[in-house]
């Protein structure tokens, strides 16, 4: 009990530009193999794995064609997913975390984070609100996903419901990805133009690489990929708190976190 209660604080604590992210122990796996993903939050693609918690989240869901199922993993299961899929082909595993909050001491260190995910010179907008520059709050939340090919792997990705979300327009395990893996950026029902997408790229050594990508007036962005690399995608929407959550809370601003992770064989 106190590990688990170390690593529910460590999800609450201070790490605003943390990634939060599923990795599979196999993005590949046979037809009768079994689903199997970490839930780990991090930076650099490397981070702490966490246990399975069912107060933690709000939606852990695998999806295959048109059906769905539930992660009816036990507390405190780590990995996280250890579970048949729903048959072969490729499933999409989505995970919704609750929300969490984060102080910022000073307008420097939240605008270092603004820089980082590109959302913009918020300043003015957060005076006129009449917010202070010291000792305020953001609360976040975390959508995640993960694509993992089972047999044939054969299938497409799509939207599973999330607020927000990144969908692969690319089959990683079965297409030509000469060119790249195009994703989709979508924010609500709106797709997310002219948006940052941050790509963290691993080797086999689990050494990390980063760079950013942009979506089109579509919200469409091709990554490059390289054979035998796992990837990350990471992009972030900045909004103004509903009222009930800034009153629950006492945030100043709401993040939406949308992750996606595959791997290019």
């Amino acid at each position: 009990m106190r590990k688990i209660a170390f690593i529910i604080g460590l999800m609450a604590a201070p790490a605003a530009a943390h990634e939060f992210w599923l990795e599979p122990l196999a993005y590949q796996v046979e037809a009768d193999g079994n689903l199997t993903a970490h839930i780990v939050n991090g930076q650099d693609f490397k981070g702490v794995k966490l246990p399975f918690v069912p107060q933690r989240f709000t939606h852990f869901i695998t999806f295959n064609g048109g059906n769905s199922q539930q992660v009816t993993s036990r507390i405190g299961d780590s990995p996280a997913l250890d579970q048949a899929p729903l048959s072969e082909g490729l499933n999409i595993v989505a995970y919704q975390a609750r929300n969490s909050d984060v102080s910022y001491e000073t307008w420097e260190k939240f605008q270092i984070f603004l820089d980082h995910k590109d959302l913009g010179d918020q300043l003015a907008t957060h005076e006129a609100r009449g917010f202070p520059l010291e000792n305020f709050k953001e609360v976040y939340s975390r959508y995640s996903k993960t694509l993992i090919g089972v047999g044939s792997a054969a299938g497409a990705d799509k939207r599973v419901g999330l607020e927000t979300e990144i969908v692969a327009l690319t089959n990683p395990y079965i297409d030509d990805l000469s060119v790249g893996v195009r994703v989709q950026l979508f924010y609500r029902t709106d797709v997310r133009a002219n948006e940052q997408i941050e790509v963290f790229e691993k080797n086999q050594d689990d050494v990390a690489n980063i760079f950013l990508v942009r979506t089109d007036d579509q919200g469409i962005a091709t990554v490059p990929v390289k054979s035998g690399y796992s990837y990350m995608l990471d992009a972030v929407v900045l909004r103004e708190p509903a009222v009930q959550l800034a009153a629950d809370t006492g945030a100043a601003w709401e993040t939406l976190w949308a992750n996606l992770t595959f791997m290019a064989p």
